[in-house]
């Protein structure tokens, strides 16, 4: 048997942490296990993302822990990709009706900011 990177140990340490954070808290233990397994065929290669995902993890458990979280929800999505209608926005959000510029998402779905900081 291998041993674990690092990153390997800190990501199934949060796993664990989330499921104790979790219990008993309506909802909460299996989207903990959802998003892990959703997540569990990223390639070691892709660091990036990875430690995008444990930060958001860390920050997620300290919401549960904050003793104000009584359950955790989901935002699911009721179309799929292909229903939706062309320019439609993320489901349950209005269309864009011109209230401002958007910025484009880069990869990971964070806003890009150009270089002017804007």
């Amino acid at each position: 048997m291998c041993r674990h990177s690092r990153l390997q140990r800190q990501v199934l340490s949060l796993y664990r942490e989330l499921l104790r954070a979790g219990h008993g808290k309506p909802g909460a233990e299996s989207r903990v296990r959802a998003e892990f397994r959703q997540h569990a065929r990223l390639p070691r290669s892709d660091v990036l993302r990875i430690e995008y995902l444990y930060r958001r993890g860390r920050r997620q458990l300290q919401l549960l822990r904050s003793g104000h979280a009584t359950a955790m929800g989901a935002f699911v999505s009721t179309r799929g990709p292909t229903e939706e209608s062309p320019g439609a926005g993320a489901p349950g959000t209005p269309p864009d009706e011109g209230d401002g510029p958007r910025r484009p998402l880069d990869s990971m779905g964070v806003p890009k900011t150009a270089p002017d900081g804007r």
